[in-house]
């Protein structure tokens, strides 16, 4: 068993609340909002796609915003969060926006986010994106562990891969096919007990 203490870095959207721009897409009916990073694997081409279609049908932050406040974590996500932090530390590392997170993360008991800013402009448009690094979700998850910390990462996406094989061990969580296919080397969980007893074995398999 490991020494170290253990820190589980996690993805949100897809992991513990559903996928905000889809949600979105489906209060606007407009399908090209349904892509994600499981579909797209560069950020950078999938987000300026969806900034052309906010901008084309004049949603603003605030439009967005009205849909997440009517999201719930899903099912299962906050035991398993509650769960998790009486064990472990954790923390979120996302791609999404502090704009869009802080009302899902309330939900969630407000766990430690590593996030995205937005630039909105004076009519509430989001003008553009601001990263806070670069492939962040990795950098974090290799900061954690020269800071002595066992990482155990969880994500769903293409976007999560380079924090997953970081880690001292990566899981993936209700992955597409896809993403399975292309990334085998990580086991699947497709269910918070799975979950459980992957992120239980990961800590023990560390010595």
């Amino acid at each position: 068993m490991s020494t170290l203490p253990t820190l589980i870095a996690m993805d949100l959207e897809g992991v513990l609340v559903p996928e905000i721009w889809i949600a979105v897409a489906e209060k606007t009916g407009i399908e090209k909002l349904r892509l994600t990073t499981r579909d797209i694997s560069d950020y950078d081409e999938l987000m300026r796609g969806r900034l052309n279609l906010l901008s084309e049908h004049n949603l603003t932050i605030h439009d967005i915003q009205a849909v997440i406040a009517t999201l719930d974590p899903l099912p299962g996500a906050e035991d398993f969060v509650d769960e998790v932090r009486t064990k472990h530390q954790l923390v979120i590392l996302s791609d999404t926006y502090y704009e869009f997170a802080a009302p899902l993360m309330q939900k969630l008991g407000r766990p430690t986010l590593f996030c995205n800013s937005l630039k909105i402009d004076n009519r509430g448009m989001i003008a553009d994106y601001i990263l806070r690094q670069k492939d962040g979700k990795r950098h974090a998850v290799e900061a954690f562990m020269r800071l002595n910390f066992h990482v155990t990462a969880v994500g769903d996406s293409y976007n999560d891969t380079t924090m997953l094989a970081a880690a001292h061990a990566g899981i993936l969580f209700r992955p597409p096919d896809n993403v399975i296919a292309e990334f085998p080397q990580f086991p699947v969980a497709t269910d918070y007990e799975t979950l459980r007893r992957h992120v239980a074995q990961s800590t023990q398999d560390e010595s």
